[in-house]
């Protein structure tokens, strides 16, 4: 049996290859694991053909499948011809998973007609994170307006909503019940939330906003000068992401291109359709020059960060 699985939600592939693990019941010891990146795809073929030393059955997962897709990044001169070979050829007693990162496969290519023709294809792109994160609690109770509180200070990627949802799970152990006081004290607001925010109340010229959040940035001991990097850092990403992605590039090839993790892409995507260009640029130089204005000793940190804000 042969599975490409496809998608930016990285919590549902994973859940996706526990559970064909535990239907399958394949032990630890018979998964196998490869990153096209840096494995040929003879020697993950030679794997696949090949006995189980401990078992009848055993599982191959192969990450960052990029030969699926338009991509035209090539780590290693892959012999594609192999693989076509074995997929014509599969070992029954071999459960082969590829993995890909991306919203969509290049439906153009042979390899990719093959596997859609004799194997088992799943896309996940779309996810409703409230009925997620009711899944995810499970017996525990919790409002809608409640999950929707928690999304907010979190935020969306689903990974990091499962983590935060079982340190509720285990701080709240027998009260079955989540509230929103729970979530305040236990839950942290994400920075990378809180930055798209404050961005947006400093572009919109929202004063009083934009001055609360500082203001929550500094109670946390937060440093304005790291404040004015991080914002600086997030403006120039959301400059670049706007870019890439009017030239037409993927949010996982952006993600590629700017090393950094594709949910990071999807916020600055989201959040930067809101702004023009030359806008994010003057902003991103408006924090440069405040930068140096304050290393150089022309002003005091706080105070320069405070009066940028108060000078919207």
């Amino acid at each position: 049996m042969v599975y490409l699985l496809y998608g930016t939600i990285n919590y549902l592939i994973n859940k996706e290859i526990t559970k064909i693990i535990k239907e399958n019941n394949i032990e630890e010891i018979n998964v196998n694991k490869y990153d096209l990146n840096n494995t040929y795809l003879n020697d993950i073929v030679n794997d696949a053909s090949s006995m189980s030393l401990f078992d009848d059955k055993k599982i191959i997962i192969v990450n960052n499948s990029y030969i699926f897709t338009g991509t035209t990044k090539k780590v290693l001169e892959q012999n594609i011809e192999i693989l076509e070979n074995y997929l014509n050829n599969l070992n029954e007693n071999t459960i082969l998973i590829f993995i890909v990162n991306n919203d969509k496969l290049d439906e153009r290519k042979k390899i990719t007609k093959l596997i859609k023709k004799i194997g088992i294809v799943k896309e996940f792109n779309n996810i409703d994170n409230i009925s997620l994160v009711k899944e995810l609690f499970g017996e525990y109770s919790i409002s809608n307006e409640n999950i929707k509180y928690l999304i907010e200070r979190v935020g969306e990627e689903t990974t990091l909503l499962a983590t935060e949802i079982e340190k509720l799970k285990i701080y709240k152990d027998n009260d079955k019940n989540i509230t929103k006081d729970d979530i305040t004290n236990l839950i942290s607001k994400s920075l990378e939330v809180n930055n798209f925010k404050l961005i947006d109340a400093i572009i919109n010229k929202n004063k009083n906003e934009a001055f609360t959040l500082y203001q929550d940035r500094i109670k946390l001991n937060e440093e304005p000068i790291a404040i004015i990097i991080a914002l600086a850092n997030q403006i120039r990403i959301m400059y670049q992401v706007k870019q890439l992605y009017l030239n037409g590039y993927t949010e996982n090839n952006i993600a590629s291109i700017l090393k950094i993790h594709p949910y990071r892409v999807k916020l600055a995507n989201q959040n930067s359709k809101k702004y023009d260009s030359d806008l994010l640029l003057t902003y991103l130089s408006k924090l440069a020059d405040l930068d140096i204005s304050i290393k150089t000793g022309k002003i005091d940190k706080q105070l320069g960060l405070e009066l940028f804000i108060l000078a919207l």
